[in-house]
């Protein structure tokens, strides 16, 4: 089990005034408690994945999960269809979310401006 705790321990220690997450299986797997310990540590907290800014996170900017879930979706099809996998090419999002946690923000002392909130996929209040 990753040491989740222990991370953010060192972070608040190492007087960071902010947390950025890698996109990747453990944050995805543990949003509640990433964006729990930053709320509490009173970090802005901003990831890929648009469940950290659900989960209390500040914000998030990432390719559309779901977006890439269809995607997958014709890869398959292509390959049920007789398509080689090796002859595919390979692709790159072209769906980015950006999603902004009014609540966290208040929560935070701080001021998004109108200006981000106006390019937002999505804004949680």
């Amino acid at each position: 089990m990753a040491d989740i705790d222990g991370a953010f321990a060192a972070i608040v220690e190492a007087h960071a005034d902010a947390v950025i997450t890698f996109s990747d299986t453990l944050t995805f797997n543990f949003a509640n408690q990433v964006a729990e310990l930053a709320s509490r540590s009173k970090l802005p907290l901003m990831s890929p994945f648009h469940e950290i800014a659900v989960a209390g996170g500040l914000m998030s900017y990432g390719p559309s999960i779901s977006d890439l879930f269809r995607r997958s979706a014709v890869y398959v099809d292509k390959i049920l269809r007789g398509a080689k996998p090796a002859d595919l090419p390979v692709e790159q999002p072209t769906k980015f979310e950006l999603v902004i946690n009014l609540k966290t923000a208040k929560a935070l002392g701080l001021t998004v401006p109108p200006s981000l909130l106006a390019r937002a996929d999505e804004v949680i209040e």
